[in-house]
């Protein structure tokens, strides 16, 4: 279970044979439903999680019940709500499974202690934090300035699982059009 969080921790890092055995101590592994909460709007984010198997979602709700979607999470992605997990305020965000999954917790102590006991690990998550930068750039800028049918290829361009795995409501909400639009730029690509 713990094979997934290493080989992406050394596509970023140099780990040493301590390092690939001492990590895992600092996790915890979870199994969660299809539907199921890691986290609900108005909780306290006390783990960063990482998605070893399935496919998580954050997003916030509107005043309708809406969903709007931040984020799609699969094997080998972190997701959090990372402000109400460095801060210690409540979340604003609600994280649930897409479909049955499996992660490793970290929760704030153990991270601490991780980045204290193992050096590296202050690297990787800095070079995570700064990919992680430049992806919400990338997707401000095609929110704001490309058209549905861009946007939509984009998506597609850079995760090409998503049609697969994803329900194509989901994937209305996180790029801010309606189902019937990713129904005609499907037809028409």
């Amino acid at each position: 279970m713990f094979d997934k969080l290493l080989k992406h921790l050394q596509e970023k890092v140099e780990l040493t044979d301590n390092d690939r055995k001492r990590i895992p101590m600092f996790f915890e592994h979870k199994k969660i439903r299809k539907r199921q909460f890691l986290i609900q709007e108005g909780d306290f984010c006390k783990n960063l999680t990482f998605v070893s198997e399935g496919i998580i979602k954050s997003y916030t709700l509107d005043d309708k019940g809406n969903e709007h979607i931040s984020l799609f999470a699969w094997e080998g992605w972190w997701v959090s709500d990372f402000r109400s997990f460095i801060c210690g305020e409540k979340s604003i965000l609600s994280i649930d499974a897409i479909e049955d999954s499996e992660v490793l917790l970290i929760s704030k102590p153990n991270y601490e202690r991780l980045l204290e006991e193992i050096p590296v690990m202050e690297r990787y998550f800095r070079i995570l934090y700064q990919n992680s930068l430049v992806t919400k750039d990338r997707r401000l800028i095609s929110s704001n300035t490309y058209s549905a049918e861009e946007k939509y290829k984009e998506l597609v361009s850079m995760y090409p699982q998503i049609p697969q795995r994803v329900p194509q409501h989901l994937i209305a909400s996180y790029l801010g059009v309606t189902p019937e639009t990713i129904s005609r730029i499907k037809k028409n690509i």
